[in-house]
């Protein structure tokens, strides 16, 4: 077990431990081989449990309504209440379907990278601390690891693009590779400046270090210490998630559905689970560099548990996905990359400069 620290999630007396520990403390298995393998195995299946619950909300149901609200529309409503069965009947349609393999693919590569594309996602949340005990790891470099898993996305695009056999999945692949290189980059440096104003890399410490008092009753969350690097990191991640106007390596206007257009049935439907998985893992990385990770805003005041808390925001950071979705038009592909080399990339350096002076005249 983990030495009592201040945690996220609510309770600072608490002993917190990793989800691991925790459930082979619970079988009485703690400080044994068993109780590791057997405590990260549950642990794994419970996060990964969550997350693919949240996605199955968030996809077939969540982006629907949503994005009816935004456009004056009505949504799905008809099966079940409130439209939620559109769920089921959504998987049932999509894997019932036949699997059309299109001569010429270039398999095992066109098999496995939707495979690639739904496991980087969830090895991602394997260091995001969600509550009390709620983190199946937390190693010294946690920031670092998750940015490394979450870039595997890019080799699946290249994997699905290229292996079709197809001119527009091989845009849509190229496309995607060279978005995720122009933006990837100032993601990484955008979080380097928090990651100077926390003095860690430990993805507990960097929320540990939000739960000072700023003023007016608020804490030091890093969107309220340096909003401008949220912005930036709010408008990468839109880039590293395929969202508008960054869209540009799936539309359907001019390259039918990229890197997705030949994949059917099951493999379509893990295409579109890793697309979602990605947009709730960067709303975790929000949450916790940012946002406080599952910790209330507000110095002493928990209102709600830390999970909730942590939940709360990572559909805050999907919901205002859906809204650029709905209202940012979509950029050409040539802007695209302007935007990521000339803007984006010199504004998150002079982000990383400015933190580190600032910090360096503090101290």
């Amino acid at each position: 077990m983990q030495e009592t620290t201040p945690t996220p999630g609510g309770n600072e007396s608490a002993a917190t431990g990793t989800l691991p520990d925790t459930v082979a403390s619970l079988l009485g298995l703690e400080g044994t081989l068993a109780g590791d393998v057997i405590g990260s195995l549950v642990g794994a299946a419970l996060v990964g449990s969550l997350m693919l619950s949240m996605t199955a909300l968030a996809g077939p149901w969540a982006k629907r309504k949503i994005t009816a609200a935004f456009t004056d529309r009505i949504a799905v409503n008809r099966v079940g209440p409130f439209g939620l069965l559109i769920i089921v009947a959504d998987a049932v349609r999509l894997l019932s379907k036949e699997l059309i393999v299109p001569d010429g693919v270039d398999r095992p590569a066109w098999d496995l990278a939707p495979f690639v594309l739904a496991s980087s996602a969830l090895l991602g949340f394997a260091v995001i601390p969600m509550g009390n005990g709620i983190q199946l790891a937390d190693p010294e470099v946690g920031l670092v690891y998750v940015f490394a898993v979450a870039s595997i996305a890019s080799v699946g695009l290249v994997m699905a693009g290229y292996a079709s056999n197809n001119k527009f999945s091989l845009l849509g692949g190229l496309r995607a590779v060279a978005q995720n290189l122009a933006y990837e980059i100032p993601l990484v440096i955008t979080a380097a400046s928090v990651v100077i104003f926390a003095g860690s890399l430990q993805m507990s410490e960097i929320v540990a270090a939000q739960t000072e008092p700023l003023g007016a009753g608020l804490k030091s969350w890093y969107a309220f210490v340096n909003p401008f690097a949220f912005l930036l990191f709010m408008a990468a991640n839109l880039a590293e998630v395929g969202r508008n106007p960054f869209d540009t390596p799936e539309a359907p206007t001019e390259i039918v559905a990229g890197y997705q257009t030949e994949y059917s049935s099951v493999y379509f439907v893990l295409m579109y689970l890793g697309e979602f998985l990605h947009i709730f893992l960067g709303g975790a990385i929000v949450a916790t560099v940012f946002l406080g990770g599952p910790t209330s805003p507000f110095v002493g005041v928990e209102i709600l548990p830390g999970f909730l808390w942590f939940v709360i925001k990572i559909w805050a950071v999907f919901l205002f996905t859906q809204w650029m979705r709905s209202a940012i038009p979509r950029v050409r592909i040539d802007q695209l990359i302007e935007i990521g080399w000339k803007g984006m990339l010199v504004l998150s350096f002079a982000n990383l400069v400015l933190t580190a002076v600032i910090v360096g005249v503090i101290a």
